[in-house]
């Protein structure tokens, strides 16, 4: 049966499986839909798009040559390459819940699973275009950021009585508000809204809303419910995190980030938040396998690009310079040279030379081949502007491990100056972890791995008191180091027996708390064991 108001609206059908494209065709021409075309991968979709105006998009989330569904509705929304007037349906034959939460992120129309019925193909057809013909005029206002006309035509289609629509109205009408930043309006529009109906978008809203307008207390209470259920607690872990990093609670931030990096992992920008609060947090394993999801899931995406490679190769370097177990270092090594290989094979033409200069001298860092390490370094010339900070801040790092300090603390000042001058830059988190890695590098002149052997010789030597500093210092910034945190308790102890120096409990604490956590190998769980012994005995109650 033809869907007569709609049979020549243009359909642009994404789909590579010849079989599901076949059936599609057959379908929209028992349908009567007249104007359809065919691209069978994403790249031809895009072409498409950029010559056409499409009213509805049916694409497959399965594409599998260079980018598949996710990537391409991604880089079609970022680039504008569709207007919200646009229906997206996603297909797809598998049902995961990371797959299904990752693609309602997105906010695509609808969602068909395959295989799929002509019934429910015309349904889901009917129901998009109607809706999105319905709300033509609002959704070209709000593509063209005309909020406050937009505002106007929603109150207007709002009390003109009975809408057909009225609840997307009103949940467009509270993201215009918020993005017009009337954020009391906004509160007192979803507590309205809540009153007559416990709609999920209000309640998310209203948690934003009351975040933009530091209101953070209240805000607290409400994603803890939002949290417990299964429909809201993605973008609620989303909005808490929101919320820890604006308090600088960053432990709890990188917690929520990591939530909802599992449920659904295919979001970069979610996936480099984690990354660089996870370095705030000295948790470079934490960073690494953030990295290795970014370059996972950026390959062939518009998300792709040299730096991904990069990054994800420095943060495998951080990551090993953190740990004194072989086997982990080794295999570290190992994909980080992997990575620098991928990057030659994905962007062979890219200029990339000076940055692989200074992660090949980290390597031999590594490797205990200072020499070879400081003479990479010393052939760099100076740039006299910042183009990456993330080539910067690795260059800098460099530069304080193999003691070039001078240098290091230039550098870092330029980067810090740079940010602050490029407002596009100038994220709070980012700014964070600038200054903290400048001014632990200041306080701190030795490497990691130099200062761990410095305090181990000051240990042996009896110089308890020099050990101690150091120990704590190589704490400070490797707290996940497991051999670092059992020397340092192992210092306070013997600090405190021989020389009746305060014990410190706090810092106790955190070494149990990361032994605890550790897989411990035979020799250090016995040291462990013992010293645990040994604390009871001086009646020390370091596990408070």
């Amino acid at each position: 049966m033809p869907v007569q108001p709609f049979v020549n609206a243009k359909i642009l059908i994404v789909e590579e499986q010849q079989l599901a494209l076949s059936y599609i065709k057959q379908s929209l021409d028992q349908l009567a839909y007249k104007n359809v075309q065919f691209a069978e991968n994403a790249q031809l979709a895009k072409e498409s798009c950029i010559h056409h105006k499409f009213d509805l998009i049916i694409c497959s989330f399965d594409l599998s040559k260079r980018q598949n569904g996710y990537q391409l509705y991604e880089e079609l929304l970022k680039k504008r390459l569709i207007r919200q007037s646009t229906g997206f349906i996603f297909t797809s034959a598998e049902t995961s819940p990371e797959l299904v939460h990752s693609i309602v992120e997105l906010q695509p129309d609808d969602f068909l699973v395959k295989p799929f019925s002509i019934k429910e193909l015309k349904a889901r057809i009917e129901r998009v275009l109607k809706r999105k013909r319905s709300l033509k005029a609002l959704y070209n206002l709000i593509d063209d950021e005309n909020y406050s006309k937009a505002l106007k035509l929603i109150n207007s289609e709002l009390e003109s009585g009975e809408h057909a629509y009225s609840p997307i109205l009103l949940k467009l009408k509270g993201e215009t508000l918020l993005k017009l930043k009337q954020f009391d309006e906004t509160k007192q529009f979803y507590r309205s809204v809540l009153e007559l109906q416990k709609f999920t978008w209000a309640k998310l809203g209203l948690v934003e809303t009351l975040i933009a307008n530091n209101e953070d207390i209240m805000a607290q209470k409400m994603l803890k419910s939002l949290i417990e259920k299964s429909e809201t607690r993605l973008a609620a872990l989303d909005l808490l995190s929101r919320l820890e990093l604006k308090l600088n609670q960053f432990e709890e931030a990188q917690e929520s980030l990591v939530k909802a990096s599992q449920i659904a992992p295919r979001n970069i920008e979610r996936q480099k938040s984690l990354s660089t609060v996870a370095r705030i947090n000295h948790d470079y394993e934490c960073s690494y396998n953030a990295q290795k999801e970014i370059a996972n899931f950026a390959r062939f995406s518009m998300h792709d690009s040299p730096e991904v490679y990069l990054n994800a190769a420095r943060a495998g370097i951080d990551f090993a310079l953190s740990t004194d177990q072989h086997d982990q270092i080794t295999r570290l090594t190992r994909q980080t040279q992997q990575y620098l290989s991928d990057l030659k094979k994905q962007f062979p033409n890219a200029n990339n030379q000076t940055q692989i200069d200074v992660l090949n001298a980290r390597l031999h860092y590594l490797k205990d081949e200072h020499t070879k390490a400081r003479q990479l370094m010393e052939q760099l010339e100076d740039e006299p502007q910042i183009r990456s900070v993330d080539a910067a801040l690795d260059k800098a790092k460099a530069f304080h491990e193999l003691g070039f300090q001078h240098k290091a603390e230039a550098l870092f000042g330029q980067i810090i100056t740079h940010c602050e001058r490029h407002q596009q830059q100038k994220d709070p988190t980012l700014m964070h972890l600038l200054q903290q890695q400048q001014d632990e590098r200041k306080n701190i002149t030795m490497g990691p791995k130099e200062l761990n052997n410095h305090a181990v010789k000051q240990f042996q030597k009896g110089q308890l008191d020099v050990a101690l500093e150091a120990f704590t210092q190589a704490f400070r910034v490797m707290p996940k180091n497991a051999s670092i945190a059992l020397n340092l308790l192992q210092c306070l102890a013997d600090a405190t027996g021989k020389q009746a120096t305060t014990f410190n409990s706090n810092l106790a604490e955190k070494c149990y708390k990361t032994l605890s956590a550790a897989q411990l190998e035979t020799e250090q769980q016995e040291r462990f064991d013992k010293l645990q012994a040994q604390l009871a005995e001086m009646k020390l109650d370091f596990n408070a």
